[in-house]
């Protein structure tokens, strides 16, 4: 099913969030988004041209708005990263699901098919209740702006979702819509060092050094994936399979970083899991293929 090309995708941003994790002990925000950028810039350069595909797009306008919007959304995470608990500002951007539901949802209320998407609904928010208990989000009332920015990194990637589900059905391929993806963020990434400065190598840890290359080719393919997901697969279901990248990233926490997880947090993995799974039967078995929903 196409589907799971998004649990491959979310296995890949959770290996890159690792040597994001390693690689930020020596470089700043904007550097690493720069350098995702341009590694991937490279990585899908040679991609597109192995492929025969070419980097001009007859729909320039909409990977322009797609960039805009998925750049916008990743730089409103990070500041809610900043100014929040990682928790919480994780939660909020994976809200993103729930807003991809709500747009699926009130678009099928419109056209009076909305008891077909009810039951995928269900599982979307079942999915994101185990988000929240494994992250157990807290706010100070200090932090609601930011609150409101980590709300809007999450509305933003649903946005962007929703775009490149656009751009599948306009015909273009995968790699070309990540190709123009790298090109906003290694963009939005250089003018962010241009107020904030490089990082002299010479103070650059080795291990983070060598993590760059492979944060950029795991961006890739996780982008590649879930933007192959998103195109060919049904919205919803793809919307509550990404969170299973909070279930990998659990397990790195706890495996390479000694993190311990509760029990509650255990639970909302099982949640998260199971809702995937309802998902998809729900998809395979209840609800046929429509010409709306799959390209």
């Amino acid at each position: 099913m196409q589907a799971l090309w998004m649990v491959l995708g979310a296995f890949f941003f959770a290996t890159m969030a690792v040597g994001i994790k390693i690689a930020s002990g020596s470089f700043n925000t904007f550097e690493l988004v720069f350098y995702r950028g341009v590694v991937s810039v490279i990585f899908m350069s040679v991609v597109l041209r192995t492929r025969h595909i070419s980097i001009r797009s007859p729909v320039p306008l909409m990977h322009a708005w797609r960039s805009l919007i998925g750049v916008s959304s990743l730089g409103a995470w990070f500041y809610a990263i900043a100014h929040l608990p990682l928790a919480t500002a994780m939660t909020l951007n994976y809200m993103s699901g729930v807003w991809v539901a709500a747009f699926i949802v009130g678009g099928a209320v419109m056209y009076g098919k909305a008891e077909r998407q009810g039951p995928l609904m269900a599982t979307v928010l079942a999915g994101f209740a185990g988000v929240v208990m494994m992250l157990r989000p807290t706010l100070e009332q200090n932090q609601l702006f930011a609150g409101l920015i980590g709300l809007l990194s999450g509305l933003g990637a649903a946005l962007a979702y929703m775009q490149v589900t656009a751009l599948g059905k306009a015909g273009e391929p995968e790699g070309r819509t990540v190709f123009y993806f790298s090109v906003g963020s290694a963009l939005a990434g250089l003018v962010g060092i241009s107020f904030t400065g490089l990082t002299p190598w010479s103070t650059v840890h080795w291990q983070a050094a060598v993590w760059l290359i492979p944060i950029g080719v795991l961006a890739s393919l996780g982008q590649w994936c879930m933007t192959r997901a998103y195109s060919r697969g049904s919205t919803l279901l793809v919307a509550n399979l990404q969170y299973s990248g909070i279930v990998f990233a659990a397990f790195y926490s706890l495996v390479l970083f000694g993190d311990q997880i509760a029990l509650l947090g255990w639970a909302g993995m099982a949640l998260i899991v199971a809702s995937g799974l309802a998902a998809t039967v729900l998809r395979t078995r209840t609800i046929p293929n429509t010409p709306a929903e799959e390209h």
